[in-house]
Formats: C-alpha cells, sequence, structure tokens
C-alpha cells in the first residue's frame, strides 16, 4: 500500500494573536516574492528578509518550503477569489458572465498584461514536480470553477439553458479559455487573446439558451 505524499506543514495549532499576524505576514511576502520570481526562485533566506523574520519562525508554522508553497497555494486561492466577488457568486446569466470576464481583461490592461495569472503561474512551474502542490492546485481550479457551474445549474434550473448543456463541460471551457488567454495576454502584452477566448466560450453557452 502506498503511503499519502507528505505535505511539510505541520498540523495545524491554535495560535496567538500576534502569531496569526506573524504567519500571515510570511505567506504574504512569500505569495509576492514566489508570484515574481516563481517558487523556485524564492529561498527562505529571500522571505526571512523580505518579511522580517527569522528561520525558525517559518519552520515553526509551516514545516518546510513545501509546507509553505501550500499556504501560498491557498492563500492566492482566497485573494483570487475574494477579488472577484460578488460578480463570482452570481454568475447566472450570459450578462453576468460577460461582465465578470471584462472585468478580468480589465485588470490585465491595467497592469499592462504582465504577471499573469498568480495561480496559473504556480502551476505551470510546480504541477509536473511536486505532487503535493499539483493536488493543491487543482483543488484551487476546482474552488474557482465551482461558482461557473453553479451559475450555470442555476440558470438550467430556471428553465433558460438547455437540458441537453454539459453543465460541467462549459464551466471547465470557460476556466480554460480564461487561462489560456491570460497566458497569451501576457506574452503577448495585450488582452485581446484573452477577451476573443472568452467571449468565443460565452457565445457556446449562449447557444444553449432556451428559445
Amino acid at each position: 500500500m502506498s503511503t499519502p505524499a507528505k505535505t511539510g506543514a505541520p498540523e495545524k495549532r491554535r495560535l496567538t494573536k500576534a502569531g496569526r499576524r506573524t504567519r500571515e505576514r510570511i505567506v504574504e511576502t512569500a505569495a509576492e516574492l514566489m508570484f515574481r520570481r516563481g517558487a523556485g526562485g524564492t529561498s527562505i533566506p529571500d522571505i526571512q528578509a523580505a518579511a522580517g523574520v527569522s528561520a525558525s519562525q517559518i519552520y515553526h508554522y509551516f514545516g518546510d518550503k513545501q509546507g509553505l508553497v501550500l499556504a501560498v497555494i491557498d492563500h492566492q486561492t482566497d485573494a483570487k477569489l475574494v477579488q472577484q466577488r460578488p460578480l463570482l457568486d452570481n454568475l447566472d446569466s450570459i450578462e453576468a458572465l460577460r461582465e465578470w470576464c471584462d472585468r478580468a481583461g480589465d485588470r490585465q490592461d491595467a497592469m499592462g498584461c504582465e504577471g499573469g495569472c498568480e495561480i496559473g503561474s504556480l502551476a505551470s512551474e510546480l504541477a509536473d514536480s511536486d505532487q503535493s502542490a499539483r493536488t493543491g492546485l487543482a483543488a484551487a481550479f476546482d474552488r474557482w470553477e465551482s461558482p461557473i457551474r453553479s451559475g450555470l445549474a442555476r440558470m438550467r434550473e430556471r428553465g433558460e439553458l438547455s437540458e441537453s448543456a454539459d453543465i460541467a463541460a462549459l464551466a471547465t471551457a470557460l476556466l480554460a479559455a480564461i487561462q489560456g488567454g491570460m497566458l497569451l495576454s501576457q506574452i503577448r502584452r495585450s488582452s485581446t487573446a484573452y477577451r476573443q477566448a472568452v467571449s468565443v466560450v460565452i457565445d457556446h453557452i449562449e447557444s444553449h439558451l432556451v428559445r
């Protein structure tokens, strides 16, 4: 029988208010550095210096670097979902889907299409080299895709979306268009590819509306 992969993270424990603040500062600092440099290009001493903490504090809260990477994945996922609310919780119309995707395109334009997606960047770096990170990233994308599925399901329950529509496939297609579009936009320094990709998928979803 195979043994479960170790995550490197220590068991959860009760933290004092000061301890929670310190842990949050470490995660936020690590997330920023890993987004700019990649997980492989960010060392524990880098995080120590930027966060103003000791190595023993990092190991106390996270066990090792892998545990910290998993915490960063959770942090970036939470931040991404919070950033997109309340739109993310109301994706139950074609108009809402378009507005949600347009807002993301506007954010890319505001950043000059630099940096890409925080979660996608970690996925491209870690998916083939770190099984625990890959599992955490898969869960992160599931959390992101879930509100799309829920919105489409509500449309079908109201009789607006055809019963033949494959909600799971449509939700996955839209998330894939978002990720692929963001990558091309980052490379081309233009949100055009992103906007075209998501528009085509939303048009396809619209084709399943009951007329």
